[in-house]
């Protein structure tokens, strides 16, 4: 195949040419490595990379391939890691100017584990300041534009992994989802996005926990197949990290799920054309066998929404007293952020903690008679580029997370969901939907993406930007 056109190409596929010896890993580099040159700018998706490093690991594994000592699927291919995942030896700025010049000594856990199955750490994506925004732009490396139209965001807080792989720079990527950030920037590029149980993906070494353990570490891709390949290399227990020794296994199978759809949360606004492209792939998932019923949510979700702001600002108000020369380098939102942080009292937090163990229990019980609840992933299209949030949903205003409300509940309760594609809107714009699984049951969901990616694919889907640029 003509090395222009390797872009087009699955990971799983590439790592079977690359087993296969026809392709080198020096060749897919440096085919990648000119497409970010020519089409990256436009688009403002990866703010980082390391050739030099790059390129000796594709040597390294060209010559484990030659000798037949291939460490798995991964050997030789690129990938990229969302900015605030630590890479040593590459930027890591949190999309702040207070880490602008920090470079790791060490790998983030993930990434030492990505490294081992044979995948080339390729460069750094670009994210809002302190991933804490559901677009991406910062002061640093400024806005990342979505390669379906460049006047949109791809969304947050892992913009540059989604626009990055929609543009075919690379075919997977790595993210971060504290409350959507991997589900909702894939559901707006038409991407496969995988948010883990907590503790599947082990992590440390990493920048503090502001949001406490909510945010998981996990894989975006083209296809489910991809992003399980991504999803097995950094996966498993460590040590390191006594939360990933406590996830149980959930994945025995069964021929009929029993799934809920809930299409609104409450009174939330929903674009209509949202709304009817998950009602088609509600059919589709109802068509493969399994028991899908419609209905609302059966879990409360007002007190972990109220403690949702208190989380984030205590975070920041942390990461301030960590690095106190932060006030004079941030947007004037932290500022706010971190003084509520330093008002909130000791017994507020712990309430926070109270509350997120309760509703812990409240979703457990739930998924008792439950397999899969399925909902849309946002509840907007794609909005301006360097605009924090729509404010108007099917002509109701709405707040900043008015978009998002179906996406933070799955990471206070920890539980998998996976994004898929399902049709595009009138104007041509990615819509996905989210499937929620119960905790431990990450495989399940990977079984059932799988099961309705065969009878309603979307990988020969690009956008103009990636076919004619």
């Amino acid at each position: 195949m003509n090395s222009g056109e390797l872009w087009r190409i699955s990971a799983t596929e590439l790592g079977r040419m690359l087993r296969a010896g026809e392709l080198s890993p020096v060749e897919l580099l440096d085919a990648t490595l000119r497409r970010i040159e020519r089409l990256n700018p436009a688009i403002n998706a990866i703010i980082a990379t390391d050739e030099t490093g790059a390129r000796a690991a594709a040597k390294d594994s060209e010559n484990r391939l030659r000798s037949g000592q291939s460490r798995g699927p991964l050997e030789g291919v690129p990938l990229t890691a969302k900015d605030h995942i630590l890479v040593k030896g590459m930027p890591a700025t949190w999309g702040s100017k207070v880490f602008a010049d920090f470079v790791p000594e060490t790998d983030e856990l993930p990434v030492t584990r990505l490294r081992d199955a044979g995948a080339i750490i390729l460069g750094k994506t670009n994210v809002p300041e302190f991933t804490l925004a559901e677009y991406t732009d910062n002061l640093v490396f400024g806005v990342t534009r979505n390669p379906w139209n460049l006047e949109l965001t791809p969304g947050g807080s892992s913009g540059g992994a989604v626009a990055s792989v929609a543009a075919g720079l690379t075919s997977v990527a790595i993210g971060t989802d504290a409350g959507g950030s991997i589900r909702r920037p894939a559901s707006h590029t038409g991407l496969v996005g995988f948010k883990p149980s907590i503790g599947r993906v082990a992590r440390c070494n990493g920048f503090p926990k502001i949001l406490l353990d909510l945010e998981v570490c996990g894989p975006l891709g083209r296809t489910v197949a991809d992003t399980k390949m991504v999803f097995d290399a950094m996966a498993g227990p460590s040590r390191l990290d006594r939360r990933s020794n406590l996830v149980p296994v959930r994945n025995g199978h069964r021929d009929r799920l029993r799934i809920l759809y809930v299409e609104r949360f409450g009174d939330s606004p929903l674009d209509p054309e949202v709304a009817s492209s998950v009602l088609e792939a509600v059919d589709v998932i109802s068509n493969l066998g399994h028991d899908v019923v419609s209905g609302e949510l059966p879990i409360d979700l007002s007190e972990v929404t109220a403690a949702w702001p208190i989380i984030g600002a205590v975070g920041i108000s942390h990461l301030f007293d960590l690095h106190p020369h932060a006030p004079g380098l941030v947007s004037p939102r932290f500022i706010e952020m971190a003084a509520a942080g330093a008002a909130a009292t000791s017994s507020q937090y712990l309430g926070v903690i109270e509350t997120l163990d309760r509703f812990r229990g409240q979703v457990g019980t739930a998924f008792e008679d439950i397999d899969v609840i399925m909902t849309p992933s946002a509840a907007a299209l794609p909005w301006s580029a360097d605009t924090p949030y729509p404010d108007v949903i099917d002509g109701q205003p709405v707040g900043r997370r008015g978009h998002a409300v179906y996406t933070g509940w799955v990471n206070a309760c920890g539980h998998p969901a996976i994004n898929l594609p399902a049709a595009h809107s009138a104007s041509g714009l990615p819509i996905g939907f989210q499937l929620i699984g119960d905790f431990g049951a990450d495989g399940m969901l990977f079984d059932l993406a799988a099961q309705y990616e065969e009878i309603s694919p979307w990988s020969d889907r690009w956008p103009d930007f990636a076919e004619t640029t």
